[in-house]
């Protein structure tokens, strides 16, 4: 059985640091694509950044230069490294997971995922 648990959410200012984490478990972790999406009330969900198996990364418009994907396949875990926090940042972060995602630009798509973790808040203040 699949399962995403989430980690590392918080409350900072803007301008601020948070490194959220996804623990993996119930499949091979190093064959599958992983993602991270947020989401707020009432809007849709967004793809924020992801890596397929092949190592091929995605990250959104808005978070470039800002936030970083990287792994640890001996922990089955994936983090997200998120650096100069800005107040439109605030939102649900959920992680998810497919075992096959192809082209790989398609990696930031939310349908495309099989599997998502119950989510981690966000929250940047001015």
């Amino acid at each position: 059985q699949v399962q995403l648990v989430e980690s590392g959410g918080g409350s900072v200012q803007s301008g601020g640091s948070l490194r959220l984490s996804c623990a993996a478990s119930g499949y091979t972790y190093s064959n599958y694509a992983m993602g991270w999406f947020r989401q707020a009330p009432g809007k849709e969900r967004e793809g924020v950044a992801a890596i397929d198996s092949d190592g091929n990364t995605l990250y959104a418009e808005p978070v470039k230069g800002r936030f970083t994907l990287s792994q640890d396949n001996a922990k089955n875990t994936l983090y997200l490294q998120m650096n100069s926090l800005k107040p439109e940042d605030t939102d649900m972060y959920y992680c998810a997971a497919a075992q096959k995602i192809e082209p790989w630009w398609l990696l930031l798509q939310p349908l495309e995922y099989n599997y998502w973790g119950q989510g981690t808040q966000v929250t940047v203040s001015a």
